[in-house]
């Protein structure tokens, strides 16, 4: 019997390791990414059944990666796989199309079974968070992203909180440093913002990217940035 293809996302190999030795007797691991838009673009030409995704992945996070992939593949079941223990969170991940919200430190237990209940198109949460939470959830499936920025913006804002310069944010999503300049501003001026760092806290207020992440941009020196795929035509 065909077993169902799984994809795997997380930017720290030995979880990623972990999650195969979980996975592999059961489903067929097809791949292994660690960043979001290589997830998008894996998602694409693999055309995996079941994604597991973090939440923290760099360069496109792990929800707007999810949104991207559910657009194009709206058969394709996604699974988010977090340490966040927060009903917000969860609630974002399926208002993204996500199929079920996993806590890492319950995936042994509960992770086959989320998937198992997204083949049958049941949503699947944590049972430790907030009691009746999976039913708010549920029910807030096809509610409205909160936030007003499009899709390239938040694109956009979660490069420009992990440090990219507007040049290195042109390399990675294909567009001029021009347009990554207008997209910076135009934000600020949308969210009555007035500094960077106001944007940076507006984008972990509405998850586009987490506190760890920032931190750990932080303490890393950013000496230049890298060159990313090459533009679009």
């Amino acid at each position: 019997m065909r077993r169902v293809r799984v994809l795997l996302a997380d930017d720290h190999q030995i979880v990623a390791e972990g999650l195969r030795g979980l996975l592999e007797t059961e489903f067929d691991i097809i791949g292994t990414v660690c960043d979001g838009r290589a997830l998008v673009e894996a998602a694409r030409q693999l055309r995996p059944e079941v994604i597991v995704v973090d939440i923290s992945m760099p360069l496109l996070n792990g929800l707007d990666a999810t949104r991207q992939v559910k657009r194009a593949s709206p058969e394709t079941q996604v699974i988010v796989l977090t340490m966040h223990a927060d009903a917000t969170y969860a609630t974002r991940a399926i208002e993204a199309g996500a199929a079920g919200y996993v806590l890492k430190h319950s995936a042994s237990a509960e992770l086959v079974t989320a998937i198992r209940e997204a083949l049958q198109d049941r949503a699947f949460v944590s049972p430790c968070l907030a009691t009746g939470s999976p039913r708010v959830l549920i029910d807030r499936r096809q509610a409205p992203d909160e936030t007003p920025l499009t899709p390239r913006q938040r694109e956009v804002l979660q490069l420009l909180a992990e440090g990219y310069s507007a040049k290195g944010i042109a390399a990675i999503l294909g567009i001029s440093s021009r347009t990554a300049e207008f997209h910076k501003y135009r934000m600020m001026e949308m969210l009555k913002v007035q500094t960077g760092a106001e944007l940076i806290r507006y984008a972990i207020r509405h998850g586009i990217i987490s506190t760890d992440m920032v931190e750990s941009q932080t303490t890393a020196s950013r000496a230049c940035d890298p060159p990313g795929p090459s533009p679009a035509p």
